[in-house]
C-alpha cells in the first residue's frame, strides 16, 4: 500500500464519519500531516481520477477511488487483526500503521488465510472506533 492508498483510506473513513465530503482538516488530523500535505495529495488523487475536491466543501472519492480505498482498508484490517489476534501485539494499531505502507498484496493475501477474514470486510471497520468490529485485542494481564 502506498501513501496515496493511505490517503484514499482516510478519505473513505472520513466520508463515513462525516456522512459527506471529507474535510481537509479532518484528513490532516487522521493522517497526522499538515493541511498543505493533504491539499497536495488531494490534487494528485484528482489528477489520477480517484477523488473530487470542492474548495470549502471537502473531498469525495470517485467510484474508482472507493474501490482502491476499500482494498487499502481491507489490507489494513488484515494486518491489524493479524497483529492483535494472532501475534497478540499490544500496540497493534501503531504497528499496523507502520506496516501498511510496506505490505504488498501477496503478503496481505497470505496473512488473510491465517486470520479467516469475514466476507463483509471492509464494511466491518468501525470508523468511529477506528478498528475492525471483529478485532479481539489483547487484554493486559490476561493469561
Amino acid at each position: 500500500m502506498n501513501t496515496g492508498d493511505q490517503y484514499l483510506k482516510a478519505i473513505y473513513l472520513a466520508q463515513r464519519l462525516e456522512d459527506g465530503p471529507a474535510a481537509t482538516g479532518t484528513l490532516a488530523d487522521m493522517l497526522e500531516v499538515s493541511p498543505a500535505s493533504v491539499n497536495e495529495m488531494i490534487g494528485k488523487l484528482e489528477d489520477r481520477g480517484l477523488a473530487d475536491h470542492e474548495k470549502y466543501k471537502g473531498v469525495t472519492l470517485t467510484d474508482e477511488g472507493i474501490i482502491r480505498a476499500e482494498d487499502a482498508l481491507q489490507t489494513y484490517c488484515i494486518i491489524e487483526r493479524f497483529l492483535a489476534n494472532v501475534l497478540e501485539v499490544q500496540e497493534y494499531r501503531d504497528e499496523a500503521r507502520a506496516l501498511e505502507s510496506v505490505i504488498d498484496d501477496t503478503v496481505a493475501e497470505r496473512l488473510d488465510t491465517i486470520i479467516d477474514r469475514r466476507d463483509e470486510c471492509p464494511d466491518c471497520f468501525d470508523a468511529e472506533e477506528d478498528k475492525c468490529a471483529y478485532l479481539e485485542p489483547v487484554v493486559e494481564g490476561a493469561d
